[in-house]
This record gives C-alpha cells, sequence and structure tokens, in this order.
C-alpha cells in the first residue's frame, strides 16, 4: 500500500518530511510482528499510526483494542489488562477476560505506556517475553499470541533516572521507534490541516466554509501551536461556529490564538558575552531587557502609589522621599509627588508648585514618563523588524514576545 493510499484510508492529512518518514516505517514494519514504540508530543495524532500497523499485518483480522493506560484507575488497571477470576476483589462477582486475552490474535494499542504502575509494568513485561500471564486472583498461567503497540509523550530517560518506568521494558517496547514531528515542525501542513477542520466542520453543518487572507495563513503557520494538531481542529471549529464573516484576517485570526507566556531572558552562554558566535550582542541585550523592564516598572509604580495612599510610606523620611522621586523618574532635589502630611487627621498632597489632580498626583510627569516608555517600545519593535528584514518571527524570537503580541504593537504604532 503506498502512502497516498495510507493517508485517504485513514484521513491523514499533510506532506512534511517528517510526517511522510513516520508513516512509510508504520507501512514497512507492519508485516513484521513485533512491537512498535510511537513517542510525540500529546495531540500529535499517535492514535493513527497503531491503526496503519495493524490494518497492514497479517494480524488485520484479529481483534484490535486500544487502550488509555492513563485513564484506568491504578487499582483497576491490572484487572483491565489481564483479567480476573469471580471473588478475586470486592465487586468481582464473576470472572472476567482482560484486554490481552479478548485480542488474542490481534492488536493491542497501549497509550499513554508511560502511566503504567511499576507493578503493571512487570505483567506487562512478561507478556511481551514469553506471552504469559496470570489473571487478577489467579494461579493458572495463561497464554496469549497478541502484538503490542504503544505511545506516550513521556520523557523516558527522565522516568527511568528517576525509578518511575522499568529500563527493561522500555528496551522492549522500542523495537522499533516511530516519532511523530509536533505541528510547529509541520509549517507546509498547517493550513491543508486548517482547511480539512472546517471543511468537515461545514459540510456537516450545512454552512460555506471560512477562508483565510494570505497574512492569516502566515500567522497560522508561524505559531507554535502547544496543543498540536487537537488544538488547530479546536480552533477551527471554533472559528467556523463563532464568525459570521466567512472571510477571515490576520487580526480577527489573532482573538482566537491564546497568548503565549512571555519567555524568559535568555542567559548568555559562556565566551558569546562579546557577541561571537550565535548569541547577542551587549547592545542587544540591553534592547531586550528594557522591553522586558516595562511592564515590571509600571507595575512598581503602581505599587508605590498605593503605598503612599494607605500610609505605609512615611511623609516625614527623606528616604522614602528620595524613593518616591526614583521611582517616578526625578532627579534629587526636585520633589514632583511630595509625601502625604497629615494634620488632624486631613491629608494633603503637595507636588512642588504644579498642577495636581483630585487625588493629589500630577498628571504631567505620568504622561511624559509614559511616553517615553512606549517611543523606547516603538524603537525597539522597529530595530527588531529592520534588522530581521521585517521577518515577523525572527523579530519576535529577539524582542522575547509572542508573534500574537508582536502583530499588535505592529499596528497600535503604525510600523510596516
Amino acid at each position: 500500500m503506498n502512502l497516498q493510499s495510507v493517508k485517504t484510508r485513514f484521513a491523514i492529512v499533510g506532506h512534511s518530511p517528517g510526517l511522510e518518514r513516520a508513516l512509510a516505517t508504520a507501512v514497512r514494519v507492519a508485516p513484521a510482528d513485533i512491537t512498535v514504540l510511537v513517542r510525540g508530543e500529546s495531540g500529535t495524532g499517535k492514535e493513527a499510526l497503531p491503526k496503519i500497523i495493524h490494518h497492514n499485518s497479517a494480524r488485520k483480522h484479529g481483534a484490535y483494542i486500544a487502550v488509555n493506560c492513563g485513564a484506568i484507575p491504578e487499582g483497576t488497571i491490572d484487572s483491565e489488562l489481564f483479567g480476573h477470576e469471580k471473588g478475586s476483589f470486592t465487586g468481582a462477582h464473576e470472572a472476567r477476560k482482560g484486554y490481552f486475552e479478548e485480542a488474542d490474535g490481534g492488536t493491542v494499542f497501549l497509550d499513554e505506556v508511560g502511566e503504567l504502575p511499576l507493578a503493571t509494568q512487570a505483567r506487562l513485561l512478561r507478556v511481551l517475553e514469553t506471552g504469559e500471564y496470570l489473571r487478577v486472583g489467579s494461579s493458572k498461567v495463561r497464554k496469549t499470541d497478541v502484538r503490542v503497540v504503544a505511545a506516550t509523550n513521556l520523557d523516558f530517560e527522565q522516568a527511568m533516572a528517576e525509578g518511575k518506568f522499568r529500563e527493561d521494558l522500555y528496551y522492549r517496547l522500542n523495537q522499533v521507534p516511530l516519532m511523530l514531528p509536533p505541528l510547529r515542525d509541520r509549517g507546509e501542513d498547517i493550513h491543508l490541516l486548517f482547511r480539512k477542520f472546517t471543511g468537515d466542520f461545514s459540510e456537516r453543518h450545512h454552512m460555506p466554509p471560512i477562508r483565510l487572507g494570505p497574512e492569516a495563513v502566515e500567522l497560522l503557520q508561524r505559531y507554535p501551536w502547544p496543543g498540536n494538531v487537537r488544538q488547530l481542529k479546536n480552533i477551527a471549529e471554533q472559528i467556523s461556529a463563532i464568525e459570521t464573516e466567512r472571510q477571515v484576517d490576520a487580526d480577527r485570526l489573532l482573538d482566537y490564538l491564546p497568548e503565549l507566556p512571555r519567555r524568559d531572558v535568555a542567559k548568555i552562554p559562556a565566551g558569546e558575552q562579546d557577541g561571537a558566535g550565535p548569541g547577542m550582542n551587549e547592545r542587544e541585550i540591553l534592547y531586550k531587557l528594557l522591553f522586558e523592564m516595562k511592564s515590571d516598572l509600571n507595575d512598581l509604580k503602581s505599587l508605590v502609589l498605593k503605598m503612599i495612599q494607605d500610609g505605609k510610606i512615611d511623609a516625614g523620611s527623606s528616604e522614602d522621599q528620595t524613593l518616591v522621586n526614583r521611582v517616578f523618574g526625578e532627579q534629587e532635589g526636585t520633589d514632583v509627588l511630595r509625601l502625604p502630611e497629615r494634620a488632624g487627621g486631613n491629608t494633603e498632597w503637595s507636588a512642588s508648585g504644579r498642577d495636581r489632580s483630585e487625588d493629589g498626583f500630577e498628571d504631567s510627569t505620568e504622561v511624559e514618563e509614559s511616553l517615553s516608555l512606549l517611543e523606547s517600545e516603538r524603537e525597539l519593535i522597529r530595530r527588531a523588524l529592520s534588522k530581521h528584514g521585517h521577518r515577523r518571527k525572527q523579530a519576535a524570537a529577539e524582542l522575547g514576545i509572542s508573534e500574537r503580541t508582536l502583530y499588535r504593537k505592529i499596528k497600535e504604532f503604525g510600523l510596516k
């Protein structure tokens, strides 16, 4: 069976090299009766590969049972997989076959295999090595002929180091490793998948499909998709259900893409402080730090103002007055924001001869400071865009912000 017929039969969309390599390997190893371990991030569609392997193997006429190991409580997982005898535990009113017995001659897909308890891992290892198992509450050894395909997003190296996963079981499962790439590494497939999901939704609900403008397609392809294909499908169906206009531009699409957390400022590796190697030079680091500190400065101002209003800063302390002046950008000896002095229960605010608002804070300093910060922010964005030839993905990465935020800032500052 060629790859295109596999994609058609199992409704797989995409042409990225990583995807096609995984599919080709699955088809190639399907006739060989060996264990396969499918790895990849959550939401990448790992459940499709075991079906492809089963239906292209000599076991295709046997049973195919998919088990989500993470969804079965630890106390019942052995019973589910290997069966139990009547009276073996409370509620066991009759004997029951487990999945490995039901699937004799077929395939068992163990999804989230990394969630198995250690005791169950030992039982599974015995089945893989000898085909033997015991029902819960029984001493009679039973045999089964089952092919196992497992899948997980677990970091096995870390889990084995922490004693949470058996090393011998890992090597037994990992006879043939298959890796499904995350959606962010399948840029050319993202729009194809979006069109499939919106097309399927429109067909089910009898409405015109959603169309994306060129900038919206670019944004769709550059978004990192932490939830992978599952997240893309969710957003495609949200847009299809909510939007009245069937042509969606980048600004509208942004409303459906969750804001990603701002990344921490990157640490400079040794040897790169002077701009050597791929790291950022000192000037670029300073630009990035300034951009990151803007919101922190605004938070600090709000905190100081609240402390003044709550009387937690001493009006008679020259140190407190100096602190306030520094926070609000004033030179020493110029008290643009005079701390309140209380007399007879009344609070009096002074502002060094400048006009004040009703709460005692003059407006001019805050406006000047805000304008200065906005202009600095605008200049940082302009420089980053210019440096990277207006490639927004690279500019956002250097600034340490998400592309979604960069799109909004470009629009806000009127940058081209």
